[in-house]
């Protein structure tokens, strides 16, 4: 059984005051979306789908060859349809038993941590979150025998409203990036200028 990974780039991004959708926003050059997709790319798990919906066709255009471009028909009512198109475009391939799930406006979460959370499903574990110092944050996988629950669920409610339910592995992925999120303007400027200085720093050393 294989692992699958889906980045969810189909949100409204209200908070993100500009016309340009957020996952084409540009940091260090590139979409943020870009950056999401290479930490899922550079995982080793396949398939990798990217689910769009507003200005969707734009959004696919960034995805790669190898990355399958999913349509949320029903994005604007909030990211649990983004999940559970999701879902629904992997549902029929009976050798994928589990999904991570990544958000496109958290470009700094790495590959390793995806390949961190695979491995907990060959260990057996139907949830499994990554942490960051203790907290519970980006990816999340998920198994097969929970997806239908997880196509139940409406609104701006995510995998984590499964967890309440069901034993959750934690995985500390501390190591391995950051699940800061871009919600707006600002927090883009926070994460470039953090990039700046990293970069700087790595320059002069």
């Amino acid at each position: 059984m294989t692992v699958a990974v889906a980045v969810l780039a189909a949100g409204r991004g209200s908070r993100f005051a500009r016309r340009t959708p957020k996952p084409l926003a540009g940091l260090g050059g590139r979409p943020l979306v870009a950056w999401a997709l290479d930490a899922a790319t550079q995982s080793g798990l396949t398939p990798v789908l990217l689910v769009v919906g507003r200005r969707g066709r734009r959004v696919a255009k960034v995805a790669p060859p190898e990355v399958r471009v999913v349509r949320a028909r029903h994005w604007r009512r909030g990211i649990a349809h983004s999940l559970a198109a999701a879902l629904a475009a992997l549902e029929p391939d009976p050798r994928i038993g589990a999904v991570c799930i990544g958000l496109a406006d958290q470009p700094r979460v790495g590959s390793e941590a995806y390949r961190r959370l695979a491995a907990t499903h060959a260990a057996g574990a139907s949830i499994a979150v990554a942490t960051y110092a203790g907290q519970r944050a980006n990816p999340v996988l998920l198994d097969r025998p929970l997806w239908a629950e997880a196509r139940a669920l409406r609104g701006d409610t995510g995998a984590r409203a499964l967890m309440g339910a069901h034993s959750v592995t934690e995985v500390d992925c501390s190591d391995t990036g950051t699940p800061t999120d871009v919600d707006t303007l600002d927090d883009l400027h926070v994460m470039q200028c953090a990039a700046d200085w990293e970069r700087d720093r790595d320059a002069d050393h």
